[in-house]
């Protein structure tokens, strides 16, 4: 398994990780425990060492998952989670909350949760505007300087939060959404990561399923799936960026690869420092997606997609006004 370098604090990790979330949230029925478990060693078994999880998966029952899977693997692997969300006594989403208090009570579930002494990377899971970014990385500095924290990480942050973070507690590594539908961090975040010299991490590089040419406009998702509520997988939106999937399918023939491989192919190009975490739930989408680590594409090949998705107008947005504003790009 190829590896790659996140930030300038040299946190090694295998090139593909791997997005937990949906081995037991955002799903109907949620998937047999001890099925996704034999998962996550199988992921190690092949290279696998990077795994992404939060509080708010579940909530808390991903991280269980994920602690307990990888806990005779400890040495193998590295944990990511995610702090930040009030969750209320049954699990509901009640806002934000980053005050200090709360994020060192978050840091001591997770540490229990996932079975581990130190948390290997702890990120922001969304920018708080009530609280001032300087305030979050000051506790997590805290937390690193107790051992409880190796490395701080941000999700969904604009390049001048990372900016005004990464001079209280160096940024390891960044997390947001990229994929080839969805390319708003190129015109500032990953700039700034590579000025500052921080990682980049895509969560949801194949679009949420969708990259993967194996969705169209007559899938049906259950009602707990994210994606029944997102604008931009409704049944006509899906069937316009069909365009896209014609994209990567021509190039996939190109190559002998799947859409999905040339999806995460690209992403990998363009950056060195640049770690994807598709999620998946089944070893042969897995297997799948570490196959596109053997996919080369050339400066022609990146050229002629580049020019092909600039003539293509993606239909629907992102998220939802209300959870779009969550984020701080």
């Amino acid at each position: 398994m190829q590896k790659r370098t996140l930030g300038n604090n040299n946190l090694e990790v295998s090139a593909l990780g791997l997005g937990c979330m949906r081995m037991s949230h955002d799903e109907s029925p949620i998937p047999d425990k001890q099925e996704m478990i034999r998962l996550l060693r199988s992921a190690v078994e092949r290279g696998i060492t990077f795994f992404d999880t939060a509080q708010v998966y579940g909530p808390f029952t991903n991280e269980e998952l994920v602690g307990e899977a990888l806990a005779p693997l400890r040495e193998q692997v590295v944990i990511a989670t995610k702090f930040g969300f009030k969750l209320g006594p049954t699990g509901e989403l009640l806002g934000k909350d980053w005050r200090p208090e709360h994020i060192k009570q978050g840091a001591e579930g997770s540490l229990k949760r996932l079975r581990v002494e130190t948390i290997d990377l702890f990120y922001q899971h969304r920018v708080d505007p009530d609280v001032p970014i300087e305030d979050v990385a000051g506790v997590v500095k805290e937390l690193i300087e107790e051992g409880k924290v190796k490395h701080f990480g941000l999700s969904e942050a604009g390049a001048q939060t990372i900016r005004r973070a990464h001079a209280v507690q160096p940024v390891t590594a960044v997390q947001s959404e990229y994929s080839l539908w969805w390319r708003t961090v190129e015109e500032e975040v990953l700039p700034a990561c590579e000025e500052l010299g921080i990682g980049f991490v895509p969560y949801s590089p194949l679009g949420r399923g969708y990259l993967t040419g194996k969705i169209d406009e007559n899938t049906a998702f259950a009602s707990v799936d994210i994606r029944s509520r997102l604008p931009r997988y409704t049944p006509e939106a899906r069937k316009a960026n069909r365009a896209v999937i014609d994209l990567l399918a021509r190039i996939g023939e190109q190559k002998g690869a799947t859409p999905a491989q040339i999806a995460l192919a690209w992403l990998l190009a363009q950056k060195p420092w640049i770690v994807p975490i598709p999620g998946s739930r089944k070893l042969e989408r897995l297997d799948e997606n570490i196959g596109a680590l053997a996919v080369e594409l050339k400066p022609d090949d990146l050229r002629e997609i580049k020019s092909a998705i600039s003539k293509i107008t993606i239909q629907g947005a992102r998220y939802p006004e209300h959870l779009e504003r969550m984020t701080g790009l």
